[in-house]
């Protein structure tokens, strides 16, 4: 689940979105083969993958489907270029709801300590 942050930054490293999004980052790059419209500015005399905020919109519509969906890699492409605004609020849905079941816990959790 992507970790957002009130301060913005224009790119990311792989590190970084790594952490954001609790997948290693091998996964990242493989997902870079995989999907066609997640391709990360490179750092040409390093090679550093440099991650924009589009980036992270792109990797957060991948996680969602492949990680709390748990679409194969393929049905995951096929969804993104064949309905890519259901995607955007499909994604925008889990996260909401997964924000309220924390949120319904942390109360839970609150009144368990009063009973």
């Amino acid at each position: 689940m992507l970790n957002e942050e009130k301060n913005l930054k224009t790119y990311y490293s792989v590190r970084e979105v790594s952490e954001m999004f609790g997948v290693s980052e091998s996964t990242l790059r493989y997902w870079e083969t995989e999907f066609p419209n997640l391709k990360p500015r490179m750092v040409k005399s390093s090679r550093v993958r440099m991650y924009s905020a589009k980036d992270l919109e792109d990797i957060r519509k991948i996680y969602n489907l492949v990680k709390v969906r748990g679409f194969k890699l393929a049905a995951a492409r096929k969804m993104l270029l064949a309905n890519p605004s259901g995607v955007d609020r499909t994604a925008d849905m889990i996260d909401k709801l997964t924000s309220i079941k924390e949120e319904l816990l942390q109360i839970k959790a609150a009144l368990d300590k009063i009973v």
